[in-house]
């Protein structure tokens, strides 16, 4: 077909990629062409669920033989920053998977090279195509409980051994060289997209990291791990736990504000002023093209509009930002100051 939007795939650890891929099957004229990773088992996986074109060892090899439009990244969160860096030089658009990398360093390179090469790079968060989480942070952002004071998401689970993760992710998770850090890394990074999208990037961080279970996989790392970003008016805390083994009690996310509160209890997105009982916000359906990044990074090419809210480079790079001062605190014992500019 003339019209045949070319994609590619480079690397397949990270579980969320099978999700990711049938959602590039979904979009119209899009064809997987190549997929790229060093296991064999990986690639035996992906060419029986989806049939790439060609699969290659090597994502150097793949980015160097074909001609690609769009690229999915889904491997180990340190190796995204050269993969990004060879792609967007190529002129190809770029999905990664969240966080954008494992260090502050990485992410800032991935930044640069997008802007240098004029290319786009889609961070994907989940919460990104959650309606409830959307309606949220629309209304926060709109001004409907006044001036943010302080945000909370707290993001949990029994720990990835625990919930089925793949042996592949699982290494990756739990590698400090591959992921970052443990479940700070892995978890604490969608309080710090919110707090980094509701309210920038802080003035100082904190941070405490422990291994507080007795899954060993986990004891490389961490599998526990709390941050704190202070900004001049607002405070944002950042929770994470591999240790979890029951739901979550109470409001997560919530935001406060001057006029009100907005929280997610259960699915539900729940609005709070003063003197008044809290009401229940009717949430509407996301539509095309807000669905999911396959969906919204075409859109997004066909425009030239440049990418918002949580999954904008912008915002993920404070995230990160966010996530390395925490890192850097936790290892430490110290307060983090960041550095304020024009960013």
């Amino acid at each position: 077909m003339s019209d045949e939007i070319r994609v590619g795939v480079a690397g397949l650890s990270h579980d969320h990629v099978w999700h990711e891929l049938d959602q590039w099957r979904k979009q119209p004229h899009v064809a997987l062409v190549a997929a790229a990773d060093d296991e064999q088992a990986l690639l035996d996986r992906v060419s029986s669920e989806f049939a790439p074109g060609a699969c290659y060892g090597d994502w150097r090899e793949m980015l160097d033989k074909q001609t690609l439009q769009f690229l999915q990244i889904a491997g180990g969160n340190s190796e995204s920053a050269e993969i990004v860096e060879c792609a967007a030089a190529k002129g190809v658009h770029i999905i990664v998977e969240k966080p954008m990398a494992a260090t502050l360093e990485q992410a800032e390179r991935m930044l640069a090279a997008a802007q240098k090469a004029g290319t786009l790079l889609l961070v994907n968060w989940p919460t990104a195509w959650s309606p409830t989480w959307v309606e949220m942070a629309r209304r926060v952002q709109a001004g409907e409980i006044g001036e943010v004071r302080y945000t909370r998401y707290r993001s949990a689970h029994s720990g990835p051994v625990a919930i089925g993760c793949s042996p592949q992710f699982v290494r990756d998770l739990t590698t400090p060289s591959i992921n970052g850090a443990g479940a700070l890394m892995d978890y604490c990074c969608y309080g710090a997209n919110l707090a980094a999208l509701l309210l920038g990037r802080p003035n100082r961080v904190t941070g405490l990291r422990g291994f507080l279970g007795t899954e060993p996989a986990y004891a490389a790392s961490d599998d526990n791990a709390v941050i704190t970003a202070q900004y001049p008016h607002a405070l944002a805390v950042c929770e994470a736990s591999w240790t979890q083994p029951v739901g979550y009690a109470g409001s997560n996310p919530v935001v406060y504000g001057s006029e009100g509160s907005l929280a997610i209890h259960h699915g539900k997105l729940l609005l709070q002023r003063p003197g008044a009982n809290e009401v229940e916000i009717n949430v509407p359906a996301l539509e095309s093209p807000w669905r999911s990044g396959p969906e919204a990074i075409l859109h997004y090419a066909a425009t030239g509009a440049a990418i918002e809210g949580f999954c904008s480079p912008i915002v993920s790079r404070n995230a990160q930002e966010i996530l390395q001062a925490g890192l850097d605190s936790s290892n430490t014992g110290s307060i983090i100051s960041l550095q304020q500019d024009a960013r």
